[in-house]
C-alpha cells in the first residue's frame, strides 16, 4: 500500500470561514471537486473545517438561504478527519470508512493543509481495483 502523498491532490484550493458560500461553490465548479478545505489564513493554511457540495445543497439550497450572503463558517463542518502525507494510505482509507467521509484533508505537523484525498484520487491513482471497490463500499455504507 502507498503513502498518502502518493495519491493526494497536493495544495488544494482552500477558502476562508468568512468567504461567502458562492466562493466555495465557484471553486468546486472551477476545480471540479466536491469539497474545499476551510483555512484560517491563506498563507499558513491552518485547517479549521471543510465545506462540501452536500453542505451547500442541504444547508443553503434546501433551506432557501442566499448563497451570496451566507458565510462558509455557517455551513462548514468543523474539525474534519485528517491524515498526514507520510501516513500509510491504509490509515487514511480506514479513517474515511469509519467516519463515512469521501474526502480527507492531508495536513502537516502543524495542521496546515498540504493536500486532500478523495475517493476519485484513490480510484484513479491506486492500481488495485479490488482495494478501490472495497473502499468505495466501506465509505458508502452506513456505519
Amino acid at each position: 500500500m502507498s503513502k498518502c502523498s502518493d495519491v493526494m491532490t497536493p495544495e488544494p484550493a482552500c477558502c476562508l470561514p468568512t468567504d461567502w458560500v458562492d466562493t466555495a461553490a465557484q471553486l468546486m465548479k472551477d476545480m471540479d471537486v466536491g469539497a474545499v478545505p476551510v483555512v484560517d489564513d491563506p498563507q499558513n493554511r491552518h485547517l479549521v473545517g471543510i465545506v462540501t457540495d452536500r453542505d451547500i445543497a442541504v444547508k443553503v439550497v434546501a433551506e432557501e438561504r442566499d448563497f451570496k450572503s451566507t458565510l462558509i463558517e455557517e455551513v462548514m463542518a468543523l474539525n474534519p478527519v485528517t491524515c498526514r502525507a507520510d501516513d500509510d494510505l491504509r490509515t487514511a482509507l480506514d479513517a474515511m470508512a469509519s467516519h463515512q467521509v469521501r474526502r480527507i484533508p492531508v495536513v502537516n505537523q502543524v495542521g496546515s493543509v498540504v493536500g486532500i484525498i478523495a475517493q476519485a484520487d484513490v480510484a484513479t491513482r491506486l492500481d488495485e481495483p479490488e482495494t478501490v471497490a472495497k473502499i468505495v463500499e466501506e465509505v458508502s455504507h452506513p456505519a
